[in-house]
């Protein structure tokens, strides 16, 4: 028997996990008239047999218009503090985002600075979170120079923080090739000189596809590695040795990929 859906009914949407998803939710949600939303990826949803169920079905139209209605209610900064929360790829704060559209939309203007609705600080901490990690990763990302040319640099970040990054590395190498890869989320970017493309672990977009041949480094970066390390165990002097302040600025997930840790 179909469940009875009514305005206090709470409903489960399913979404396919994308940002285009989450949005295309939230237009469904006011289409539908659907007031208290249980918002899950779809393989990640809750089992309760007593709410009714929505799959949605991710529509890039619905999407741009949920978009350009929140482009409307927020400033530009809000708008990539929203774009950054939803990075963070977590369960509870894709529903605070969900909250937080919703918020937005039936609110008048200025509704987004209201930070004591639950949603808009749970965004805005997660943004703050990402955006660290973002940071973290100019400074922590090591290219290698391939025999190739290429210059590859593997990371493996709290966040997906890959979309973030773009235009700073674009913008301080456009004069050579790269590839940064993100092992967590099995994808990197790739610079051709021109664009930038997403890669997946064998073929870039635009039928562009990186060897495994490419991986082998040059002689020269080799050889640069070498000296670096040599250079950080001279510098690194045991007795003023602080590994706890060490920590803070450069915590232990990112030292296996950086080449003055590799003192092996």
């Amino acid at each position: 028997m179909p469940h009875l859906i009514t305005h206090h009914s709470v409903v489960q949407y399913l979404f396919d996990g994308s940002f285009s998803g989450l949005l295309t939710a939230v237009f469904e949600s006011y289409a539908a008239r659907h007031c208290h939303v249980a918002l899950f990826e779809q393989d990640k949803a809750r089992n309760n047999f007593f709410d009714p169920v929505v799959i949605i079905t991710t529509t890039p139209e619905k999407a741009l218009r949920v978009w350009k209605g929140l482009k409307k209610k927020l400033t530009t900064a809000l708008q990539v503090e929203y774009y950054s929360a939803f990075l963070a790829e977590d369960a509870a704060v894709m529903q605070q985002l969900f909250n937080y559209a919703r918020f937005v939309f039936d609110h008048a203007a200025g509704a987004a600075a209201n930070y004591g609705h639950p949603a808009v600080m749970a965004v805005q901490q997660m943004a703050q979170k990402v955006s660290r990690e973002r940071h973290r990763m100019k400074a922590f990302v090591r290219f290698q120079k391939t025999a190739c040319g290429l210059y590859i640099a593997a990371i493996e970040p709290d966040y997906n923080v890959l979309p973030l990054v773009r235009k700073h590395f674009k913008d301080r190498y456009a004069d050579q090739r790269w590839l940064i890869y993100d092992r967590k989320r099995k994808y990197g970017i790739y610079y051709d000189l021109h664009a930038i493309h997403e890669v997946l672990i064998e073929a870039a977009a635009a039928g562009t596809v990186v060897h495994a041949a490419e991986m082998m480094l040059d002689a020269s970066e080799a050889l640069y590695s070498t000296l670096w390390k040599d250079y950080f165990k001279s510098t690194n002097i045991q007795e003023r040795k602080n590994t706890r302040l060490h920590i803070r600025h450069v915590p232990r997930r990112y030292w296996r990929h950086l080449t003055e840790k590799q003192l092996g």
